[in-house]
Formats: C-alpha cells, sequence, structure tokens
C-alpha cells in the first residue's frame, strides 16, 4: 500500500511539474500566446520560429530541465519504476497541461529528457537520428518523428530493463499520435519547412 501511495505521489508531482508549460510562459512574458502564433504547437520549435533561436533554446532547456527533475525524483523514490512514472506522467503534463487549459506541446523536449535520464547513449543516438532527417529533410517534425521511433531500439540496445522500454514505447506513442498532423501534413507533401524567426537589429 505504501508503494501505491508513493507510485501515486510520483505520478502526481511529475505530472503538475510537466503542465509548467514554459513556451506559454515565456510567450506570455513576452506579450503574446505561443498557441495563436505560428503553428499553435506550445513548443521549443514554434517558439524558435516566432520570436527566435534564444526563446527557442530556453524553451527547450527548462522544459527538458522540469522533466529530469520529475525522473531523479522519481528514481530517488521508487528506483528505475519511479524514474519510468515520472517520465510518463511528465509527458502527459507537458503534452495535456492542467496549468494551461490541457493545450500542449508535442512531448518532444521531454522526450530528449527521458533519453538522457533512461541512457546517456539513448541521448545521443536520438539526437543524431534527429539531426540527420530534420537536415535532410529541413523539416523539424520529420526529425522529431524519427528521433521518437528511434528511442525505442536506442533504449533496448543500451539498456534492456524492462521500466525503460516501457517508458520508451509509451514516450514514442504520445509524441506520434501528437504528431498525427505533421505526419498528414508529410504524406501529402504539404508540411512546410523550418525557418527560424530573424533577430531584429537596432
Amino acid at each position: 500500500m505504501k508503494t501505491v501511495l508513493i507510485a501515486a505521489g510520483i505520478a502526481a508531482v511529475s505530472y503538475l511539474l510537466g503542465s509548467l508549460s514554459f513556451s506559454i510562459i515565456l510567450s506570455q512574458m513576452i506579450g503574446k500566446d505561443i498557441r495563436k502564433q505560428g503553428s499553435g504547437n506550445a513548443g521549443a520549435t514554434n517558439m524558435t520560429r516566432v520570436f527566435g533561436w534564444g526563446a527557442g533554446v530556453a524553451t527547450l532547456l527548462f522544459d527538458m530541465l522540469k522533466a529530469i527533475l520529475a525522473m531523479v525524483l522519481g528514481q530517488r523514490f521508487l528506483g528505475d519504476t519511479g524514474l519510468c512514472i515520472a517520465g510518463i506522467a511528465a509527458m502527459v503534463g507537458h503534452c495535456w497541461p492542467i496549468f494551461h487549459k490541457f493545450r500542449g506541446g508535442k512531448g518532444i523536449s521531454v522526450g530528449a529528457a527521458l533519453g538522457l535520464m533512461i541512457d546517456w547513449r539513448v541521448f545521443v543516438a536520438i539526437i543524431i537520428v534527429f539531426l540527420i532527417a530534420a537536415l535532410l529533410s529541413k523539416k523539424v517534425s520529420l526529425g522529431s518523428i524519427c528521433a521518437a521511433v528511434a528511442i525505442v531500439p536506442a533504449t533496448w540496445i543500451f539498456v534492456s530493463k524492462t521500466p525503460q522500454i516501457v517508458l520508451a514505447v509509451v514516450a514514442m506513442l504520445i509524441a506520434i499520435t501528437r504528431h498525427h498532423e505533421n505526419i498528414r501534413r508529410l504524406l501529402s507533401g504539404t508540411e512546410p519547412d523550418f525557418r527560424a524567426a530573424k533577430t531584429k537589429k537596432d
């Protein structure tokens, strides 16, 4: 019973941490809601597209840090099982944040944090896959989808522990589901190339 309560606590805290959508927070500090700009997605890519690289990188780092914090806490209390619970809950919170009317991102920044916490080699593998696919296609969405798929075999190869594999599979499924519109546009050839906003010079 105690373990169940601890697991529930980890899930709740991690979901709340995940619900801190930094693209929304930072864009509102700038004076605009990112969900009403660009593609309308509350994520690092759209922040970069609308506000430039500085805003995009800041969003990525903060979103990764919240997930890392959640997973460190989860692992501290319940080991690998706690890591898995925290990672899934943080990703769910990121995609469907209670603080922002359940309109969040697509899970890629948190997915990167999950890869890093699973094993640094998994992180390196998915980053390489992302860069190759994104640079060759000029489409961040394709890079993100390929990275989401790659996290499962990478975890299987480098870790091969049940909690981590479960975490990787769930993360992949959430990310792919959140990219369903991008997949449709990629298949129809209408997905736009990525372009960052240009920094204004005085």
